[in-house]
């Protein structure tokens, strides 16, 4: 697993358990062993069942966990995605933050999945963005995946995005692609550019640079939009932002981008109904 996310399971259990869970050791024997299981309770596509048993492996490492349901896979209520088996305290104690991380990232790849499906038979890829819960960022960006978007960058250092504020601050659009370009040669480093673009007279200055893989259109009308994409042509991959809904996303698919960032995939989303429960004590 990788190590951030192990991490952010060690934080969260620091954070919820302090210097222990009084409750669960004042009322329940430590040797007590029970089962408890994953109620589905609304719609959607499920995520983070690698991430659950994880936790209670971290608090128990003789847990059984048995899953009947895959990451990815749509449920209904009444669906029971997982069983585990173990000391209960280690069940209490994991609940809130398993219930956290699953209804969280369920809800992220259910609403991910209405996005996907509204671009059906469409070239247009849906992107995330960096607007999500401060560490929970490789869980959020799985959730997108798994909802069948595509992962944007995952932070500031897999990906260069001249945006209009590194623009500004640079004096301009010319600036900011040189000094990038030399930058990245003289690091040695091979990663994408990608640049943003206000109106369609920036579309032709970004392309008489040369060397940019993708222009992000931020905020144009489809209008615009269209006429960039002729503009653009296969010079380089390009992208829509800003403004953009489940409304009118197929809209902006139709002008012919190769790709749509949404924002509201990670940071405007309904969590997913779940709940443990104990069936074996």
């Amino acid at each position: 697993m990788n190590k951030l996310i192990e991490e952010l399971i060690d934080l969260a259990l620091r954070e919820d358990l302090g210097d222990g869970d009084h409750t669960s050791l004042a009322c329940i024997p430590k040797h007590i062993t029970g089962t408890a299981e994953l109620l589905v309770k609304d719609s959607g596509i499920i995520a983070g069942i690698a991430i659950a048993e994880a936790v209670f492996v971290r608090l128990d490492p003789e847990v059984i966990f048995k899953s009947f349901i895959t990451d990815g896979d749509f449920v209904s209520p009444g669906d029971v995605a997982f069983q585990v088996e173990g000391k209960v305290i280690a069940l209490l104690q994991a609940e809130r933050l398993v219930l956290n991380i699953m209804q969280r990232m369920s809800g992220i790849a259910t609403q991910t999945q209405m996005y996907v499906a509204r671009l059906k038979g469409l070239h247009t890829q849906v992107l995330d963005t960096r607007k999500t819960t401060p560490g929970m960022r490789l869980l959020e960006k799985q959730a997108v995946k798994l909802g069948g978007g595509t992962n944007h960058r995952i932070g500031l250092y897999d990906m260069i995005l001249i945006k209009d504020n590194h623009i500004d601050f640079a004096g301009g659009i010319e600036p900011a692609v040189k000094r990038t370009k030399a930058y990245l040669h003289a690091h040695q480093k091979n990663l994408p550019i990608e640049v943003e673009a206000r109106n369609l007279d920036d579309v032709r200055t970004i392309l008489t640079m040369g060397g940019v893989d993708r222009i992000l259109l931020d905020n144009f009308s489809l209008e615009d939009t269209k006429a960039a994409v002729e503009l653009i042509g296969d010079q380089c991959q390009t992208e829509s932002s800003g403004g953009i809904t489940l409304e009118n996303l197929r809209d902006y698919a139709k002008c012919g981008v190769d790709f749509i960032s949404v924002g509201a995939l990670t940071h405007q989303i309904k969590s997913l109904d779940l709940s443990l429960k104990a069936i074996d004590y």
